[in-house]
């Protein structure tokens, strides 16, 4: 039998090509902020993508106060959040795309019927909801079993808090070591591993094999992944290793 009865899949750049079309949709934002708090740093959509790849807006946003210095007022800062999740929803419903293979992983998962699959995320749950419907893959998840960092919690936050895996897990009713996690990003990751989650990483979403080996090094030795998927055909692999580590 085996050990693993859940599966968690990061959603932004794991399971829906979606953080290039965000970023791009937020840059304008982060731009207009650094502007007003006197600030000659610009952003393109990209150049946000590389430095804040993983974080929520929210997080970004405190990220960018820390790096440059300066403050904004709670209500202004919520106004922000709010006016970018309405931008990225708008651009994810049309264009996003799945990332490739994901949508064989998940038909072949959900008629199985052999694991739970969640769907756990830093992004706010309307942004998840518009992705995976876009793409169709909302039919093989629960609506209760998609989970958002930015939503979900009483508390709002963002990976690589490991506070959503430990909420998913007791929502769901598995423990930590029950589960293996799917995370394309150092965030995502460090998230599940301070959760004690078995991790499996993904790079297919990166633009070069350089960038990919890269990233899979890093997911390798920093965050503990116990396989790297360089495309989703890999899957099985990584979950049989998983289960071979776990057991």
């Amino acid at each position: 039998m085996s050990p693993i009865k859940q599966i968690l899949f990061d959603c932004d750049n794991t399971l829906v090509l979606s953080e290039e079309l965000a970023f791009e949709a937020c840059a304008e934002l982060a731009n207009e902020i650094l502007e007003k708090n006197g600030k000659s740093e610009r952003y393109t959509g990209p150049e946000l993508l590389n430095d804040f790849v993983g974080q929520n807006f929210r997080g970004m946003m405190v990220s960018l106060q820390k790096k440059y210095g300066f403050t904004i007022p709670e209500d202004e800062f919520n106004a922000y959040v709010d006016r970018e999740l309405g931008k990225v929803v708008e651009t994810l419903e049309k264009k996003a795309q799945p990332c490739e293979g994901s949508m064989e992983v998940l038909a072949k998962l959900y008629d199985e019927k052999k694991y739970g699959l969640a769907v756990v995320s830093s992004s706010a749950l309307s942004r998840v909801q518009a992705s995976i419907k876009k793409v169709g893959q909302a039919k093989y998840f629960p609506p209760e079993h998609v989970y958002s960092a930015a939503t979900s919690l009483e508390k709002p936050t963002s990976k690589p808090d490991p506070a959503i895996y430990l909420h998913a897990c007791k929502e769901i009713g598995v423990k930590p070591s029950e589960c293996a996690a799917v995370e394309d990003s150092k965030s995502g990751a460090t998230a599940a591993k301070n959760a004690k989650i078995p991790l499996i990483g993904y790079v297919g979403s990166y633009e070069d094999k350089a960038q990919m080996d890269k990233m899979a090094k890093m997911l390798t030795e920093e965050c503990g992944a116990m396989f790297v998927m360089y495309h989703w055909n890999q899957f099985y692999d990584a979950l049989k290793t998983v289960e071979e580590n776990v057991a």
